[in-house]
């Protein structure tokens, strides 16, 4: 058996010819390769940086995105550069040795406004074909060295996580990505400077994120501390804003698929991230109770009263995936918060929920107005 590749890296060849020889028969056959390398006889090897923050947030990002790509057929290698301040006896970074176990991780101390790219690249020691940053914060520090860095080795694409707090929305919902945005953010500066290196680049824009994983529960947690101790919930008045809360893979599965098509994703350049399934603010109150199998009690106050601990906006703010959709060929999120309500409370009780000190004087200050 003779395997030849075709000089084409876009067509399938299948040439099969059989000769008969007396008894003897010769067949050779040409394996296809596809566009861009992905066939079982890829020629091409593509590497994978990821740029890991300490944590909050976009903390288990990094870790997702990692098991993600792992299934990728256009990326051979993963390397994590990961900020040295992170936790490693907490979620994810504890399970870095146990899920993710084939990729490279790096520690760095990446808060070092110093950091230059050749620091950067001494710390790697090899050049990446992918760049993911979801550390930086602006085009300071190791923020620039990820972008230099990126221009010198060439990439095929550089890929930020921003941030959906960017946004000064007006009254239209869900907020597209022509929304206006705070000029003297470090995202926005950040996305300015890459663009202006000339890079092919893109930047995504989430909003709340919750995980498995996470090593920030606020956002839910708000709910469930409430709930079980009898407390009355104070909401924000109406109660009917929406909230898009999105799990942590398929936020990775959003930030992955700018690998479906690189070229409509450097075009359009800016994408919201986030579900497509959006709650109000007294639905996932009424989610939670079920789950947690207590009463509910909401009490709606006047928003010019303030947040108090509320953990979202005190209006509308959303976001919608549909350009991801649309453009980058994103089949939408696996994960629904009603499902995940369920594994999220036995972590709520396990992390110690039930019994940690709250205080709700700022509640009452609320509801007693």
């Amino acid at each position: 058996l003779l395997c030849l590749a075709s000089s084409s890296l876009s067509t399938y060849i299948i040439n099969l010819t059989a000769l008969t020889m007396v008894s003897f028969q010769k067949v050779i056959v040409v394996l296809p390769l596809i566009a861009g390398g992905a066939s079982a006889f890829s020629l091409s090897m593509s590497s994978a940086l990821i740029v890991q923050n300490k944590g909050g947030g976009h903390g288990e990002l990094g870790f997702q995105l990692a098991k993600n790509l792992q299934s990728n057929p256009k990326i051979t290698s993963i390397t994590i550069l990961q900020d040295s301040a992170c936790n490693d006896a907490k979620e994810p970074f504890v399970s870095y040795a146990s899920d993710i176990p084939n990729v490279n991780i790096i520690k760095a101390d990446l808060a070092d406004e110093s950091m230059t790219a050749a620091d950067m690249q001494s710390l790697l020691k090899q050049p990446f074909d992918y760049v993911w940053d979801n550390s930086s914060k602006g085009a300071v520090g190791a923020g620039k060295a990820v972008i230099d860095s990126t221009k010198e080795w060439n990439s095929k694409l550089l890929t930020y996580v921003s941030s959906a707090g960017i946004y000064q929305p007006n009254d239209v919902f869900p907020m597209p990505e022509t929304t206006p945005i705070k000029e003297s953010a470090g995202q926005v500066q950040y996305e300015k400077y890459a663009i202006e290196s000339g890079l092919p680049f893109v930047s995504f824009r989430p909003q709340y994120i919750y995980g498995e994983k996470s090593n920030k529960w606020e956002y839910i947690d708000w709910y469930f501390d409430r709930l079980v101790r009898g407390e009355t919930l104070p909401i924000p008045a109406p109660g009917t804003q929406k909230v898009s809360l999105t799990n942590s893979a398929d936020v990775a599965s959003l930030l992955a698929s700018v690998l479906n098509d690189e070229a409509a994703a450097v075009e359009q350049t800016f994408f919201n991230c986030g579900t497509d399934e959006l709650c109000e603010y007294d639905e996932v109150a009424k989610l939670c109770a079920e789950v947690a199998g207590t009463e509910l009690n909401i009490q709606h106050y006047d928003v010019s009263l303030g947040k108090a601990k509320f953990p979202f906006r005190m209006t509308d703010f959303y976001v919608s995936p549909d350009l991801a959709k649309s453009k980058l060929g994103w089949e939408g999120a696996k994960n629904s918060l009603k499902d995940d309500l369920k594994w999220y409370f036995e972590s709520y009780k396990a992390r110690g929920g039930m019994t940690k000190d709250i205080s709700f004087d700022q509640d009452k200050e609320v509801l007693g107005a």
